[in-house]
């Protein structure tokens, strides 16, 4: 027995550490655009879209220095390109996550698993033999790595089930490690300036997919690792059809333990709060989908990410262009701070996690007389949920000011920020709602808030048009905005004070009773 335990410990810890890196150097590379729109851009990508300004005459000689072409070209159209390549990743990024999170639920982890590398592999492939003739290509490749990328993340955000104590930490982490991985990018950029072409690197990435295969049959289960985890238990290539038998089993049997105790009790494990506006629930019954949907819980949450989420990718979408008019086009100080940017992705990793010690700062400890561990991991996710707002307010601020220098701090608040609110979102949708959930809220409050995240769009065009390059309008717009991501926070807070304050009521009241009880048998 010692050794089978000693086996599965092995195993458990194995998963953690590949999902590790396959989080960090794989899922989120997407989000390292910026400096691959540096690479695309010296390959000629969309350069039929740049302009002559006019002034700039046929007697140019060919040995003019590359400052002075750019000061003589206006490519504001081949940025509007790159921009909407970047818009539609993110955005399928996110709104196919509806359907990710039905496909989890339904078919498992192995499925979903074989079609995000699907999509991955399809993704960098068309990358590698893209070129400029062909730059319309960047459209599907893009959205491919990007989709392919959060179906590894959805697929590893269960390996925190394995450790029940650190299982926000967790989350939080792999999150941290989807959003350093953006850094592959800068590695490729890096590559590209010492010779290495574009088209190995993506080739590269595509060989890569043999490892994701590897463990997708190795190291992670057929269906779904159960929360809380029983005992023994297993999963990989040997366990086959028994690990799939012994999980739903599992699932029936708990749910049946939750009934009769929840009867004896009184108490029922539900979302939070009917007067939130989910249906009326019977006791020991998991709420449905559409309750945990209707709740303020879920509709807080959904405003709370879009606006953050909108917020990062606008930022995101126009760094470029934005670098090159602070810069006023000097395409070294621009490179300088790109790399700069990417450089901080890698940080995402180290700062992820502290916000999972942050919700799982109450583990370990006592409950209250009459408290729920739910109730414990809402109290604790209250103070996450505030810190990434106000760390999202000063990284808007900061972006705002139209100052060079002062980017390096919004690189670093930026990538604070991002850790924080990606972990922060999985992990709350993980405490406030029942796991049979857990993969199609995740899919839809993603994909609702892409739908508002297409407004980034619009957004650049205005600076492009009528703002004439100058953001700063919209800068401050955006800025106002996020004060309304405090609603969420303040609003799980209260719920918190309300539950402790009925709970000290019922005690309270059982006590008084008893007491009268025993003055009446004297």
């Amino acid at each position: 027995m010692q050794g089978y335990e000693g086996g599965t410990r092995l195993r458990y810890r194995l998963t953690l550490a590949s999902g590790m890196l396959e989080c960090l150097c794989f899922a989120g590379v997407v989000f390292g655009y910026a400096s691959l729109v540096f690479v695309l851009k010296e390959d000629g990508y969309f350069s039929q879209l740049c302009d002559s300004v006019a002034g700039a005459n046929d007697t140019q000689t060919s040995t003019v220095v590359s400052s002075q072409k750019i000061a003589l070209t206006d490519c504001s159209r081949q940025d509007e390109k790159f921009s909407l390549v970047f818009t539609i990743a993110s955005f399928l990024n996110n709104f196919l996550n509806i359907v990710n999170g039905y496909v989890f639920d339904r078919f498992g982890t192995m499925v979903t698993r074989l079609l995000g590398i699907s999509l991955y592999t399809t993704g960098t492939l068309l990358v590698a033999f893209s070129s400029a003739a062909f730059s319309e290509l960047l459209f599907p490749a893009l959205s491919c790595i990007a989709v392919g990328g959060i179906l590894l993340l959805l697929t590893n955000m269960q390996v925190g089930n394995l450790f029940a104590t650190h299982r926000s930490t967790i989350i939080t982490l792999y999150n941290g490690a989807f959003d350093s991985s953006s850094a592959v990018f800068l590695i490729i950029k890096v590559l590209y300036e010492q010779g290495i072409c574009l088209r190995s690197s993506f080739l590269v990435l595509s060989v890569c997919s043999i490892i994701h295969l590897v463990r997708t049959f190795l190291l992670m289960p057929v269906t779904h690792i159960p929360y809380p985890l029983p005992q023994y238990y297993t999963y990989g290539l040997k366990c086959g059809k028994a690990n799939t038998y012994n999980v739903e089993r599992f699932e029936r049997m708990r749910e049946g333990a939750m009934t009769v105790s929840q009867e004896s009790s009184g108490r029922d494990n539900t979302p939070p709060a009917p007067e939130d506006g989910t249906e009326p629930q019977d006791s020991g019954k998991v709420a449905s989908f559409r309750s945990c949907v209707l709740s303020w819980f879920f509709l807080w949450h959904l405003l709370w990410l879009s606006i953050m989420q909108l917020r990062h990718y606008l930022f995101i979408g126009t760094l470029n262009p934005m670098l090159n008019r602070l810069a006023n086009n000097d395409p070294n100080l621009v490179s300088q701070y790109t790399n700069a940017f990417a450089i901080t992705q890698l940080c995402g990793v180290l700062c992820a996690p502290w916000n999972g010690l942050i919700m799982d700062r109450h583990k370990g400890k006592p409950l209250a007389p009459g408290e729920t561990e739910q109730e414990a991991d809402l109290r604790s996710s209250a103070l996450s949920l505030f810190l990434t707002s106000l760390q999202c307010l000063f990284f808007s601020v900061c972006a705002s000011v139209p100052l060079l220098p002062l980017q390096y701090l919004t690189f670093a608040l930026q990538v604070l920020n991002r850790s924080f609110l990606y972990g922060g979102n999985a992990a709350f949708i993980s405490i406030a709602f029942p796991a049979s959930h857990f993969g199609k809220l995740y899919g839809l409050v993603m994909s609702m808030s892409a739908v508002i995240s297409l407004l980034q769009y619009p957004c650049f065009a205005l600076v492009k048009g009528a703002l004439g390059g100058d953001p700063f309008v919209v800068d401050i717009a955006l800025t106002v905005l996020t004060l309304l991501v405090f609603i969420h926070p303040v609003y799980v807070f209260i719920h918190c004070r309300k539950l402790a304050q009925s709970r000290q009521d019922n005690t309270q009241t059982e006590a008084a009773n008893g007491s009268k009880l025993a003055e009446d048998k004297l």
